[in-house]
């Protein structure tokens, strides 16, 4: 029994030097770096595009139920859309002197277009606090939101082509190897969307006052872009500087409609839109990398 008390002793002693815990503490924390943050943003945005049929099946659930009990559903979009345009087409025709042949299919283009245009920014700065419920629910990409936004009034914009389709039946216009570049111009619309959808409802889940300003906002971009107005009216006038050349919004409208009403290719509506659009998915995507930890406590 003597000789083995020393090896137990020298066990017992081992034993409980193994269990001592270490001296140095441990910190577990997240990653603060921008290269981590940067990574968890492409991860999240690939993963909405991977979940691309939920998106979808999310969209046409919101057009549903918005238009529930209705018996044109989003037709009625489509119905107003037409009236606004047959009734301000020939009054402005009148008052800015414009060839009705010509006049209303320009504003057809403009309208539809700017319709989503408008409907995407009012949304997206909802995108996230209307949301909030499957914010806290389930774990899915915040990006999916905005794509959400996106995806719905595609939706809604391919019901309002029917507008585009019976003005031109009545007004046929000549078609131009311009209209090559409308797949590439609606893909860039779609990439803008998104990124505009995205920057948007993150500072409106921060500054609840965003959304009623971006709504005061796209009023005066409304009247200041040409939309009921045709650009050729201020092409020798200083001021087509500023309301044209400068405007972000002439870009992305000439890029489709152009090609649509048979004009050449505009380089510069081109540079313009590629400009604007390059600054706005940067100054989108630093955003989303910084804010997106912080969207469930916002909303």
């Amino acid at each position: 029994m003597n000789m083995l008390a020393p090896d137990s002793g020298q066990a017992g002693i081992g034993l409980s030097r193994s269990v001592q815990p270490s001296s140095k503490p441990v910190t577990i924390a997240a990653s603060h770096g921008w290269r981590g943050r940067a990574g968890m943003a492409v991860r999240d945005i690939a993963e909405t595009m991977r979940l691309w049929p939920l998106v979808w099946t999310l969209s046409l659930f919101d057009i549903r139920l918005r238009y529930r009990g209705s018996l044109l559903g989003p037709f009625w979009l489509t119905l107003s859309t037409a009236v606004m345009i047959g009734a301000i087409g020939f009054v402005y025709a009148q008052l800015f002197r414009q060839d009705i042949h010509a006049y209303l299919p320009f504003l057809a283009i403009s309208l539809v277009l700017w319709n989503f245009l408008n409907t995407v920014t009012a949304e997206g700065a909802t995108c996230f606090s209307s949301s909030v419920s499957m914010i806290r629910a389930m774990r899915m990409p915040h990006a999916l939101h905005a794509g959400r936004v996106v995806m719905r009034n595609l939706l809604v914009l391919a019901h309002n082509l029917v507008v585009i389709v019976v003005v031109f039946v009545l007004f046929p216009s000549h078609l131009a190897w311009s209209l090559l570049s409308l797949a590439p111009g609606l893909l860039l619309w779609l990439v803008d969307a998104f990124a505009l959808a995205l920057m948007l409802g993150l500072i409106g889940a921060r500054y609840r006052d965003v959304p009623p300003i971006v709504g005061s906002v796209m009023q005066i971009a409304f009247y200041i872009t040409p939309i009921m107005w045709n650009p050729e009216m201020l092409s020798h006038r200083g001021i087509s500087l500023v309301l044209i050349g400068l405007n972000p919004f002439y870009g992305m409208m000439q890029i489709l409609r152009g090609p649509l009403l048979g004009l050449p290719l505009d380089m510069g509506a081109w540079v313009n839109a590629l400009a604007y659009s390059a600054v706005l998915i940067v100054l989108s995507f630093l955003l989303f990398m910084r804010a997106r930890p912080r969207i469930p406590y916002w909303v």
